[in-house]
């Protein structure tokens, strides 16, 4: 039986939160492309990718990962959000990765790296989500980053040392571009992300996966972000038309497509929840 919004665990932000209405949104799979892309400017944050992950074996496996996490944090009870982050945090405290500079061996699950993953996660899908045509006001974007303090906290970080608001977030870039740098280690993730090596009948989609996907999540990275890594995007006007087809196409699927449509997360949700839970841009909180 559906409970009732006040009787059901809502889990960590809650159907009334900028979080749950920007998270449904389609355009996020172009954000998770581009998140991607993002982090492998950090040479240390990269590095540890490169040296512990399987994405070379299994190329969607992390991308998948993300697009759970996301779902089961945002739309998942408070307990199943605090177990997936117990699961990620217990995977980041096994690896090590050698810096490939100065030699140093380093933990994964160093504040500063995780830091930098959150931040270039979270600004990538609400970045996307504007460009595609969805609305927020600056009081709406600070919200949205205050929330999403207490997904950072899962990692282990502290919250209170995560940027929660536009402000800080500009703040926070500004320091780290200095550090930032398309390494080798960064140009084998343009390559994965444009043409990850796929087998079978999914082979077959990669050419319009590439143009469609992997270069539009390219091409819509900061301007200082396209610079490093000196590959030609499209241009920016031809971009945002794309971005904003593809979302208006996937928004008039069946809210149940699957891909296009909600995920398993928001589905479970709306069970729990009751329909008035369904995520909407009409339910962004007021200013």
């Amino acid at each position: 039986m559906t409970e009732t919004l006040e009787q059901a665990d809502a889990g960590l932000v809650g159907p009334h939160s900028v979080t749950w209405q920007v998270h449904a949104d389609p355009a996020m799979w172009v954000g998770g492309i581009r998140s991607l892309f993002l982090q492998a400017l950090h040479p240390r944050a990269v590095a540890g990718v490169v040296q512990n992950s399987d994405y070379r074996t299994d190329p969607l496996g992390r991308l998948r990962r993300t697009g759970q996490y996301v779902d089961v944090t945002t739309y998942g009870t408070t307990g199943q959000a605090h177990a997936a982050g117990a699961r990620v945090r217990a995977i980041h405290e096994r690896l090590r990765a050698t810096d490939p500079v100065t030699g140093e061996q380093f933990r994964i699950d160093e504040p500063e790296l995780l830091c930098w993953v959150h931040c270039a996660e979270v600004v990538s899908f609400v970045d996307m989500v504007r460009l595609a045509g969805m609305r927020l006001t600056g009081p709406q974007l600070d919200r949205y980053f205050r929330e999403q303090r207490a997904v950072a906290a899962l990692v282990g970080l502290d919250e209170e040392g995560v940027p929660g608001s536009v402000a800080g977030i500009r703040r926070y870039f500004a320091r780290l571009r200095p550090e930032l740098a398309a390494t080798p280690d960064a140009l084998e993730i343009y390559e994965f992300l444009h043409r990850p090596p796929l087998d079978g009948a999914l082979r077959l989609g990669l050419g319009v996966y590439e143009r469609l996907l992997g270069h539009l999540a390219y091409s819509l990275l900061p301007g200082w972000a396209i610079r490093l890594y000196g590959f030609q995007p499209y241009p920016r006007p031809a971009a945002l038309a794309l971005l904003r087809a593809l979302r208006g196409l996937a928004l008039l699927a069946p809210s149940r497509t699957p891909f296009l449509g909600h995920g398993p997360g928001i589905l479970a949700a709306l069970r729990r929840l009751g329909a008035e839970a369904e995520p909407s841009p009409r339910l962004l909180p007021a200013d």
